[in-house]
C-alpha cells in the first residue's frame, strides 16, 4: 500500500465517522519531456506510484505548449532533442514560468551547456541516464518538496501583503476619524470659549458647578457679590457658599450683603453632553 492509498483510506474513515475530511491538496503536476517515447513510457510507469499528475511532451516546443495550457510544478527534460536542446528549453521555461522546478535527465554529458544552464539557474539538478529508480524518485520528490515550500512562502507573502493593505486601510480610516474628532474638539473649544465669554459679561450672576458640586466657573457679576470672588473656584459650593444651600429664609431666597437674592439651580445635560449645574442669583424684587 502506498501513501496515496493510505490518504484515501484516511479520508474514507473520516467521512464514515462523520468528521469532515481536510481539503484535498492540489495535484502535484510533473512534465516529462523526451523525444524517445519508450523513455517517456518507462518514466511514467516508474513515477505513477507516487501519485503525480503526469504530462508528457516529445520536444522542447511541445513542452512549452504544455506549459502554456497547464500549471506545472516540476519539469524533467532530456538534453539531446531535435529542434531545441533541453538546456534551451529549460531556459525558456525558467523565463516564462519561473515558479517551476527544473531537472535535466540525459545520457549526453555536454559539460559546458549543462554548466551554463546550472549557473543561470535554469536547472535544479542534472541526472544521467540510465537512472537508478529509487534515486530518481527521491530527486523528483525533493523537487516537489521544494516547490511546496516555495508555494507556501508565496501564499504567506500574499496573506501578509493583504494584511498590510488591510492595516493601512484601517490606519487611514483611523486618521480620518482622528482628524474629525480633533476638528470637533476645536469647534467645541471655540463654542465653549464663546459661551464662557458671554457668561462672563452677563449682568446676571452665574456660578457653574461640576457634577460633584465643586465651583468650576464664576462670572464677574457673581464674583462681585462675594468677598472672595474668583478665589471660590475649585471649592465645594455647599461649604464656601452655605447661604445658597442651607435652606434658611424663604424658599429659593438667600441673603447676600443683607440683600435678598432669588437662587435658581439649572441642571445641565438635557440638550448637551454637559454635566453639573448652573446657579443663577437674581436680586429679589428687582424689576425684570
Amino acid at each position: 500500500m502506498d501513501l496515496h492509498d493510505e490518504h484515501r483510506m484516511a479520508e474514507a474513515g473520516a467521512v464514515a465517522a462523520g468528521v469532515a475530511a481536510p481539503p484535498e491538496a492540489p495535484p502535484r503536476t510533473l512534465l516529462l519531456v523526451d523525444d524517445e517515447q519508450n523513455i517517456l513510457a518507462s518514466l511514467k510507469r516508474l513515477l505513477r506510484r507516487d501519485a503525480y499528475h503526469i504530462l508528457t511532451a516529445g520536444s522542447g516546443q511541445e513542452g512549452l505548449e504544455v506549459l502554456a495550457s497547464h500549471a506545472v510544478d516540476v519539469i524533467v527534460s532530456d538534453q539531446r532533442m531535435p529542434g531545441m536542446l533541453g538546456a534551451d528549453f529549460l531556459r525558456k521555461a525558467k523565463l516564462l514560468y519561473p515558479q517551476t522546478i527544473r531537472i535535466m535527465l540525459s545520457g549526453y554529458t555536454e559539460l559546458q551547456a549543462v554548466t551554463d544552464a546550472v549557473n543561470e539557474g535554469a536547472i535544479f539538478k542534472f541526472l544521467t541516464k540510465p537512472w537508478e529508480d529509487h534515486q530518481l524518485r527521491e530527486h523528483i520528490a525533493e523537487a516537489f518538496r521544494l516547490k511546496g515550500i516555495d508555494d507556501d512562502n508565496a501564499r504567506l507573502n500574499a496573506q501578509l501583503r493583504d494584511a498590510n493593505q488591510a492595516l493601512a486601510a484601517a490606519n487611514a480610516a483611523m486618521q480620518v476619524l482622528v482628524r474629525q474628532q480633533q476638528h470637533q474638539i476645536s469647534r467645541d473649544e471655540v463654542s465653549l470659549g464663546i459661551a464662557r465669554e458671554l457668561l462672563q459679561f452677563l449682568p446676571l450672576a452665574v456660578i457653574g458647578l461640576d457634577e460633584d458640586g465643586m465651583i468650576a466657573f464664576i462670572n464677574a457679576a457673581a464674583a462681585g457679590l462675594f468677598e472672595r470672588g474668583a478665589a471660590l473656584l475649585g471649592n465645594e459650593a455647599a461649604v464656601v457658599l452655605p447661604q445658597l444651600f442651607d435652606g434658611q429664609g424663604a424658599p429659593g431666597l438667600a441673603a447676600i450683603d443683607g440683600q435678598p437674592y432669588a437662587v435658581a439651580i439649572h441642571p445641565m445635560g438635557a440638550n448637551s453632553r454637559s454635566r453639573g449645574s448652573l446657579v443663577t442669583l437674581t436680586r429679589h424684587g428687582a424689576p425684570t
